[in-house]
């Protein structure tokens, strides 16, 4: 099993998107990058401690590859909206991409330097893993406890293409964000 974390936004909808994508993969959500150890929801929120809603992903690189999984990820986020997705704005809610293993390192930069060529602006970051601390429980499988929570996803065309088979295959298709 690998991990790799992500950072698009709330992740509440990050964990559930990765969740229905592909049920072999799992999450926790968390604060990644912190500048505290063990920092609470509240403390990011009114920015008293700098971190990053992410999403830890650990997953079998014999079902899904990482290459998959950016993929997946560049379809919910915008990489031309610095400091936040969707109507979520400020630090927490930048788009990240944050790896442990050494030898992702080229992979994930060498698809976001093909990435970066179809925008004017690009604000995704890429950076060695330095701290991811568990959120609260409450925000753990979030959407999955509370399925007409907040969402900046359209989780339920996720879920229609996932179980038609089309998700990663129609990756030239729409992202499926939410517009402001």
């Amino acid at each position: 099993m690998k991990k790799i974390y992500f950072a698009g936004g709330c992740f509440w909808g990050v964990e559930r998107y990765f969740q229905l994508i592909n049920d072999s993969i799992k999450t926790t959500v968390g604060y990644g990058q912190t500048t505290k150890e063990n920092p609470t929801y509240e403390e990011i929120c009114a920015n008293l401690v700098e971190g990053i809603e992410t999403v830890e992903l650990e997953y079998d690189e014999n079902v899904i590859t990482l290459n998959e999984l950016l993929v997946a990820l560049f379809k919910i986020i915008n990489p031309e909206q610095e400091n936040g997705q969707g109507n979520d704005h400020g630090f927490q809610y930048q788009v990240a991409i944050f790896y442990q293993d050494p030898s992702d390192y080229k992979q994930i930069n060498d698809f976001l330097i093909n990435e970066r060529k179809k925008y004017k602006e690009f604000y995704v970051k890429l950076e060695k893993l330095e701290s991811y601390y568990l959120a609260e429980e409450l925000h753990q499988n979030y959407l999955t406890k509370n399925p007409t929570g907040y969402c900046h996803i359209n989780l339920s065309e996720v879920l229609t293409k996932w179980k038609q088979k089309k998700f990663l295959k129609s990756y030239k298709s729409k992202r499926i964000v939410h517009k402001k």
